[in-house]
């Protein structure tokens, strides 16, 4: 089971990333895919999930500024983020699992790719 981020770097306030998720067939079947943000300190927090319906949840520091979305030609999921804010930075990890009812029980991670805003 495989998942590999890409698109992350490094922006000023107000910039733009898209961040990439390949994923293996095993890994885009789940029935939740999300994107996780680990920012300095010790806690992750979920940005943003899509389920197999196609239904978005998003964290609310993100909403109206990022969106989800999947490709289902080339199992690869999605993050575009706009308007970035320095609290926005933190490493980004592609997560696959089994929705809850609130947010996702992820069983697999992705490395992580790093954002920073300054």
């Amino acid at each position: 089971v495989q998942l590999v981020e890409s698109g992350g770097g490094s922006v000023q306030a107000g910039g733009t990333l898209r961040l990439s998720c390949s994923a293996s067939t095993t890994a885009y079947s789940m029935n939740c895919m999300g994107w996780v943000r680990h920012p300095p300190g010790p806690e992750r927090e979920g940005i943003a999930q899509i389920v197999s319906d196609g239904t978005t949840e998003y964290r609310d520091s993100v909403k109206g500024r990022f969106t989800i979305s999947k490709d289902s030609a080339t199992n690869t999921l999605y993050l575009q983020m706009n308007s970035l804010k320095p609290e926005d930075t933190g490493m980004y990890y592609c997560a696959a699992g089994r929705p809850l009812h609130i947010g996702c029980a992820y069983k697999y991670w992705g490395q992580g790719t790093q954002v920073t805003v300054s």
